[in-house]
């Protein structure tokens, strides 16, 4: 009994192996391939396998890849778009929700099909991710459909690809592009909106157990005008040394930058008093440039003040005077210090400019301009 159950035990495991496929090529030697871009704070992934062309010039659209819906006699489908690829279903995840040309699409993975026309497509992006080509395509799996017009190029690709294209701060175009044809769709994400939720989400974390990841969001939320309430309230934890803030010029200057977006200039102006004796000399100055670029010259003029009190005779503070000073239209004076920095400007691009600003205020002109 025990050698019979020794051979069956021997079968059942042979043919548990006999099971498991070697690693190979794709199946008529078509490339597997996946392309990612970072969209904002979005990640968008395509996965997908690259057929070619192969001498079949002109006999891609129409033919081999047919128009509209088709019954290809195999799976359940009757009425099957192309893969928009080869092999296996293409596949394309967002991992936040985006906008397709226009039009609301959620997080998540889909399989991506295409219904070709020549005078207008038809893009679907299937929640069903895991089937074999679009042999087994429902419609009734579809989230999102997309009309688009197919473009003709001038150079034929020969192996298929995607691109991502006419990148913005916010968006990317998706080209498809095979023999002489490109699909091109737009891809959009709310980034104020995702970048807000993935701050909440992290200072949830140990991200948040340290002030530089408040400071963090609530300077983002400065800068782009955004959520500036909530804004205040990360300002104020990175500030408040009583829970697990820390005053210093970073903590105290962004705090300050979010008071004036909400329109509080005193309560800005009076955390900027206290911000200032912290910071180190570049920090001081880049604060002064910033004062001169908003034409606020006096207050600017103060800050490269204190600068040079604290860190007298450098190369950065002088300079910083000469600045300030011919902000105020005080050209004699600019030019005394932007002469003494001249010696101690460092060879480049930084004599250079001062050497500039020195001809600049001999014919009675600003060097700020």
């Amino acid at each position: 009994m025990k050698k019979i159950f020794f051979v069956i035990a021997i079968a059942i495991c042979s043919f548990s192996f006999a099971q498991r496929p070697l690693t190979t090529s794709p199946s008529g030697g078509n490339k597997k391939a996946s392309v990612s871009e970072r969209i904002g704070i979005t990640d968008v992934t395509i996965h997908y396998d690259r057929p070619g062309v192969k001498g079949r010039e002109g006999k891609i659209w129409g033919e081999l890849v047919p128009v509209g819906f088709t019954d290809y006699g195999f799976g359940s489908s009757k009425a099957a778009p192309w893969r928009a690829g080869a092999n296996e279903c293409t596949t394309i995840e967002f991992s936040t929700d985006v906008k397709i040309e226009g039009k609301d699409l959620p997080a998540g993975k889909y399989g991506f099909f295409i219904a070709y026309d020549p005078n207008e497509s038809t893009l679907i992006f299937s929640k069903n991710s895991n089937n074999w080509g679009s042999f087994y395509y429902d419609d009734k799996d579809d989230v999102l459909r997309i009309k688009i017009k197919p473009v003709a190029t001038e150079k034929s690709i020969e192996w298929l690809k995607y691109e991502f294209e006419k990148q913005t701060a916010n968006s990317a175009t998706i080209d498809l592009l095979w023999e002489k044809l490109s699909f091109s769709f737009k891809v959009e994400v709310d980034l104020n909106k995702t970048q807000v939720e993935s701050f909440r989400n992290e200072l949830r974390t140990d991200k948040g157990f340290f002030w530089l990841g408040w400071q963090t969001a609530a300077q983002w939320c400065a800068d782009h005008n955004t959520n500036l309430e909530e804004a205040l309230l990360w300002a104020d934890t990175a500030t408040n040394p009583n829970v697990l803030g820390n005053k210093n010029f970073i903590s105290l200057s962004t705090k300050a930058s979010v008071l004036a977006k909400l329109g509080r200039i005193e309560e800005a102006k009076a955390i900027m008093k206290e911000a200032v004796p912290m910071g180190n000399m570049n920090e001081i100055h880049q604060y002064g440039r910033f004062l001169l670029q908003q034409k606020k010259y006096k207050e600017a003029l103060d800050v490269f003040q204190i600068n040079f009190e604290k860190n007298p005779n450098q190369f950065t503070t002088l300079f910083g005077l000469a600045r300030g000073y011919s902000g105020v239209s005080d050209y004699k004076k600019a030019l005394e210090y932007a002469q003494k920095a001249l010696p101690l400007a460092p060879i480049g691009i930084n004599k250079s400019t001062v050497e500039k600003a020195i001809a600049t205020l001999k014919e009675g002109k600003d060097i700020n301009q």
